[in-house]
């Protein structure tokens, strides 16, 4: 009997035992209930409906009107490049063509589209490639160096267009959104806000009121688009500021005002003409207020004159202030840059001067100006 018993025990202990590791291990083998399982479906056709803070809508409306443009610069070879003396010295030249990567945005059902200078110059093959897959090759209508943007025109049909906004309601603080093709990886929509308004005298172009944004804006994105929520345009993406060469978040567009102003002139006269009266201008420092002796602190003081300008021609001398330009404030040299280049080649104007603490009226008829050797010709103004 007590054999039995010790068995009896030995057999119990062993199958609680199984039981306790089973129960930890392995519950779901003890248990039998149905498992409780549920999910929430959403409704019928609710699939596509865009979730609060997207940006879908304008991603899809200007995104077709946003285009690639692939470039290739023919090798400009020496005439020495066979000498074996020049080959010793400078190396074997290289025989193929030098690619470029851009935007660009389609501004009109005509083909027209706007990018940057920089993106197209000196390229000797253009090709368009549209967001659909289709490609064409775009001909240079003209250029604009002076702030850095370019016109061309493909021969394509049922083209995508963008709307153009209006950049002079921006706010610092507004999202907008950057369209390009960064890297050459394909169209890619990034966004940010409106870092800052009007920055000028980076040194980029010879007239800058750039828009700066901390959306993302990488090489390959330059021509492309800024745009508002509604997929409106804002301005052409151009320049960033970066140690790396990759965004940093500062970025640069050229507002959509001055685009649309250059692409008019560049379609109907094929070259955009300003206003130019031939000076050196200056911001109003105390140095350079104590050095002409004016006790002025608004306006634009002139340092420099050019012999036989327009300015110089109606009277203009150095230490002169320029207040104001037909009837416009002046209050930097960007603004007096801007007002002078809206002028109208061959036709007077009023210039309101300071001249030793004295108002004195002038009438100043600007003539056609230069075309930049680069930018630091911006100087002249």
């Amino acid at each position: 009997m007590k054999r039995t018993w010790l068995l009896f025990s030995q057999t119990i202990t062993v199958l609680l035992a199984l039981y306790f590791v089973v129960l930890t291990l392995k519950p779901e083998w003890l248990s039998h209930r149905p498992v409780n399982f549920s999910v929430i479906q959403a409704p019928a056709g609710s699939a596509g409906a865009v979730p609060a803070g997207s940006f879908r809508l304008a991603a899809q409306a200007a995104s077709s009107a946003v285009v690639s443009i692939n470039t290739s610069k023919a090798v400009r070879r020496s005439p020495h490049s066979n000498d074996p003396w020049f080959r010793f010295f400078y190396g074997d030249q290289p025989d193929e063509p030098q690619s470029g990567l851009g935007s660009g945005v389609i501004v009109s059902p005509s083909g027209y589209i706007l990018t940057n200078n920089h993106v197209v110059e000196g390229a000797d093959d253009i090709e368009v490639v549209l967001n659909d897959g289709r490609a064409a090759r775009a001909k240079v209508i003209g250029t604009d160096p002076d702030t850095d943007l370019a016109v061309l025109k493909i021969e394509l049909d049922k083209l995508p267009v963008i709307v153009l906004g209006n950049a002079e309601n921006l706010q610092v603080g507004d999202q907008v959104l950057a369209i390009g093709n960064p890297f050459g990886v394909g169209q890619t929509v990034t966004s940010g806000i409106v870092s800052a308004l009007g920055r000028s005298e980076l040194g980029i172009n010879t007239f800058e009121n750039f828009i700066q944004t901390d959306a993302a804006i990488n090489p390959g994105n330059s021509g492309g688009a800024l745009v508002d929520t509604q997929g409106q345009l804002l301005g052409i993406n151009t320049a960033i500021y970066s140690r790396s060469g990759g965004s940093m978040g500062i970025g640069f567009a050229i507002p959509v005002s001055t685009a649309k102003m250059v692409l008019e002139s560049i379609v109907a006269e094929g070259q955009v003409t300003r206003g130019w009266i031939g000076v050196e201008p200056n911001p109003i420092s105390p140095e350079m207020a104590e050095t002409f002796g004016t006790k002025a602190t608004q306006g634009v003081v002139i340092t420099g004159v050019l012999q036989n300008g327009p300015a110089a021609s109606a009277g203009v001398r150095p230490g002169d202030v320029v207040v104001k330009v037909a009837g416009q404030p002046v209050l930097s040299v960007a603004d007096l840059l801007a007002a002078v280049a809206a002028l109208k080649p061959g036709k007077a104007y009023s210039f309101e001067i300071d001249r030793q603490n004295k108002s004195v009226a002038l009438s100043i008829t600007p003539a056609v100006r230069p075309k930049p050797r680069n930018v630091s010709q911006a100087k002249n103004r």
